[in-house]
């Protein structure tokens, strides 16, 4: 008997055909859309950050998340769950003290707090987000590092989901829908 599909005969004599929403699980490559819980520890194991909404990136070297973690998950499945320990330059970085900067507070808009952000160029000439760490008197001291800079990090990953992204996806660079980019 032939059939137009072609494909592979299961044991019960079926012909097998995978869709895209066939129960077959998908490994995690480039081009997967691939959707994340996790959880962020310091080095002594207080939790810094959890994830309440799954986070979805786009797998495959587009810069959506760290490299280290990508390398960690390719070629692995949903319900994967794996613990990286990432040293700063391999997370957010090390701390950059050209990134502290203290500014007359002249020069801010009244009703300026600590703990409030701003987005300002650096000393580098490039674009930094500046948090308010501290005002005393007439000056504002901000730092435009990021806030786990500097920090040895242990990220808790749990893969809730792996699908193939769209051309729209790749083309753009990031995952669309929900809990991925918004245009």
């Amino acid at each position: 008997m032939q059939f137009p599909l072609g494909g592979p005969i299961g044991e019960n004599g079926m012909l097998i055909i995978n869709t895209p929403n066939s129960p077959q699980a998908m490994n995690i490559v480039k081009d997967t859309a691939v959707t994340l819980r996790y959880k962020v520890a310091d080095a002594t194991g207080k939790i810094l950050e959890e994830s309440r909404e799954p986070m979805v990136y786009l797998h495959g070297g587009y810069g959506n998340t760290f490299p280290k973690i990508e390398e960690a998950l390719e070629g692995k499945a949903t319900g994967y769950q794996t613990t990286l320990q990432l040293e700063p330059q391999d997370a957010f970085g090390v701390r950059d003290e050209s990134l502290v900067q203290t500014i007359p507070k002249t020069q801010f808009p009244p009703g300026v707090k600590v703990g409030g952000q701003l987005q300002g160029q650096g000393e580098d000439g490039h674009t930094h987000v500046f948090t308010v760490m501290k005002i005393k008197g007439d000056t504002v001291m901000l730092d435009g590092n990021h806030p786990m800079a500097g920090k040895a990090l242990r990220f808790s990953l749990t893969v809730t989901d792996v699908r193939a992204a769209s051309e729209e996806e790749i083309a753009h660079g990031h995952v669309h829908g929900e809990h991925g980019h918004h245009h």
